[in-house]
């Protein structure tokens, strides 16, 4: 069957599109960027079962290449993290824009992965999933919406923010909202449900909620964690804390930005528990625990395999930067800080070590500078460098890494680039090549900064000092360090 796909670079897409696959199906999975899709994960023989096409789900002009002769669509496009305070209508234009496109088509079945929305006050998001499913019911194909709860694994949002909580805060002082029950489920059994319910009759025009086998507060839900890692904590819950202050809270202690950390306190305030349960009629499975999901999503990390992560999810809002348009970096009206080391070592190794750079490795030198600047950054509303990264060692295209977005990670030739998503008075880039010619093997380390006014250029000279001690220091080390 030939089935469409959107969101596959997201985080539930990227897990989705192998599963359709090994089932047999061709994909066909819409992106906003090709050069976003994972091309070196898969074999040439997976290849074969996908075709990727380049559309704007905004623009409908862009609409003409994509096939009218499909099964059934997936509709994965959320947008929790964006900071457009106009995310409702760009949702509703993107739905409507795909009942369109899907009513062009052969399709006998839409599926959307929604969020519960069983509570009569329900947060802006949760309003706005809600919305969404309202308008692909507009399909002449029938519907079928999943609406889950906490969504636990490996790179989801949820168990990251609860890992940072746990793992970096002996004592919490927290909000009332960890008072609030919900029923968390496991990221298999998300996997599992989406592919079942695939062209099954009976879950045409149909809701379920999906949960897993308990129901936590969230006070619980970090208690559990703890447990599980034999960890000792203690939460103190305090009921002054405002949505703001709660929000600014999760973005100091743990990796998420403000924009996702109030889209998620103001959900947080919303039971969202399981009513209709009927899809276990359909798609019968085993229905993780909390703890066995915990437990999943660390094997997964301990083995280094993890698919995909919500840091690396590009909101609907910053997807208009297109930002691996920068991968060639300018040459002209910047200014720059070349380092250029040769080495003994063995490049495979010292590659490694640049494949390895920030996140839990760090920067190699100046580390409490790193964090200084990455304070300042969450503080003025940028990113900050708690995103982290959604693998130790492993780096694609488009993969978020502290303040930085990867434009290239070519492994096998050396080269890795990145450009900077920290708040600036203009841009920046930092690449690091290694090459080997005639037995000469050396290390470039180039940062490149475009100035915005005079604002950009004060702000290239008052941080010159500090570029010229880390820089060359992270250079040597980069050479001169143990692997992971």
């Amino acid at each position: 069957m030939k089935i469409l796909l959107t969101g596959s670079t997201g985080y539930i897409g990227r897990r989705l599109l192998p599963v359709l696959v090994e089932a047999g199906h061709h994909v066909v999975c819409l992106v906003r960027d090709q050069r976003r899709f994972d091309w070196e994960d898969f074999s040439e023989e997976f290849l074969k079962q996908v075709s990727v096409i380049e559309i704007d789900l905004s623009d409908p002009t862009t609409f003409a290449s994509v096939p009218t002769n499909i099964d059934a669509a997936y509709y994965l496009v959320h947008s929790m993290s964006s900071s457009n305070p106009n995310f409702t209508d760009m949702e509703a234009i993107s739905a409507q824009n795909f009942v369109t496109l899907i009513n062009q088509s052969n399709a006998k079945q839409v599926i959307y992965l929604s969020g519960i929305v069983n509570d009569a006050d329900l947060s802006a998001h949760l309003l706005s999933r809600k919305n969404v499913e309202d308008i692909l019911k507009q399909a002449l194909a029938p519907l079928t919406v999943l609406r889950a709860a906490i969504i636990i694994g490996s790179g989801s949002a949820s168990f990251e923010i609860i890992r940072d909580l746990v793992e970096k805060l002996p004592v919490m002082v927290a909000p009332k909202w960890l008072k609030t029950r919900c029923q968390p489920i496991g990221i298999r059994n998300v996997i599992e449900y989406l592919n079942g319910i695939l062209l099954k009759p009976e879950s045409y025009h149909q809701t379920f909620d999906i949960g897993g086998t308990e129901i936590l507060t969230y006070r619980q839900m970090l208690y559990g964690f703890a447990k599980m890692r034999g960890l000792k904590r203690l939460i103190i819950t305090i009921p002054v804390l405002t949505p703001k202050l709660s929000s600014l809270w999760l973005v100091f202690v743990t990796s998420t930005t403000y924009s996702l950390a109030r889209s998620l306190v103001n959900s947080m305030r919303n039971e969202v528990i399981c009513s209709n349960t009927k899809i276990q009629q359909i798609v019968p499975t085993k229905i993780l625990t909390y703890e066995e999901s915990l437990q999943l999503a660390f094997d997964k990390i301990s083995q280094k395999s993890v698919i995909s992560s919500w840091k690396d999810s590009i909101s609907l809002a910053t997807m208009d930067k297109d930002f691996l348009n920068n991968v060639q970096v300018p040459e002209h009206g910047v200014y720059t800080d070349k380092r250029q080391i040769e080495f003994e070592r063995n490049k495979k190794e010292v590659i490694d070590n640049i494949w390895s750079i920030g996140g839990n490795r760090g920067w190699y030198f100046g580390d409490w500078m790193w964090r200084i600047r990455g304070a300042m950054d969450t503080m003025i509303g940028g990113v900050g460098l708690r995103r982290g990264r959604r693998s130790d060692t492993d780096l694609k295209a488009g993969d978020a890494l502290d303040f930085w977005r990867v434009l290239v990670a070519d492994k096998t030739n050396g080269r890795l680039l990145l450009y900077a998503e920290m708040k600036l008075p203009g841009e920046a880039w930092l690449e690091f090549k290694v090459k080997e010619s005639e037995g000469r093997k050396v290390l470039f380390q180039t940062a490149t900064y475009r100035p915005l006014g005079l604002w950009g250029r004060l702000y290239w000279y008052s941080v010159l000092p500090f570029h010229g001690l880390i820089f060359p220091l992270m250079a040597k080390n980069i050479i001169a360090k143990e692997n992971l």
